[in-house]
């Protein structure tokens, strides 16, 4: 399992949407593999394909330590819940700096495993925040974006002195 180099905001390819996966195959497994790694050593609890570069779209969370982990291929969001929830986010490409992001408190995914089986789920909680987290990122839209200008400016403010 190798380390893959995690790209640094603000590059550009943080921001563009990730094609689906097609086949599902070893190469697919080997990268599952190397990105879970890769997000433990950042550290994280979630990471994408898109997060090293691999415009795919493919995401793990692990929100209970090892033997917890959870990989979707070509998740999709089907339905929010009208209720809300906030909760501090960050990202591995962006380290040292969060934020608490309002999100729906409840979603319906459908998404792959890494045979291909087609799944859907509901997901709560801290659950429910890393996916939208992740999917987000996976359509090019990175977790700042869900901020307000101002909030915005000032993350990123303090993410450029932190890397100075």
């Amino acid at each position: 399992m190798a380390i893959l180099p995690i790209l640094s905001y603000p590059d550009p390819r943080l921001r563009q949407p990730c094609r689906a996966v097609e086949v599902f195959d070893t190469r697919l497994a080997t990268l599952a593999e190397d990105l879970a790694s890769t997000m433990r050593t950042a550290p994280g609890i979630g990471i994408t394909a898109a997060h090293v570069g691999i415009l795919e779209r493919l995401t793990m969370i692990e929100l209970d330590g090892p033997g917890s982990l959870r990989v979707f291929v070509n998740p999709h969001i089907e339905w929010f819940s009208p209720e809300g929830q906030r909760h501090a986010e960050g990202s591995v490409s962006m380290p040292g700096v969060t934020d608490e992001v309002e999100r729906p408190a409840r979603i319906r995914l459908t998404y792959q495993d890494l045979s291909g089986a087609r799944k859907t789920e509901e997901a709560d909680g801290l659950l429910s925040v890393c996916l939208q987290h992740e999917i987000d990122q996976l359509d090019g839209i990175f977790w700042i974006d869900r901020l307000s200008r101002l909030k915005r400016e000032r993350i990123v403010k303090k993410y450029n002195k932190s890397k100075a």
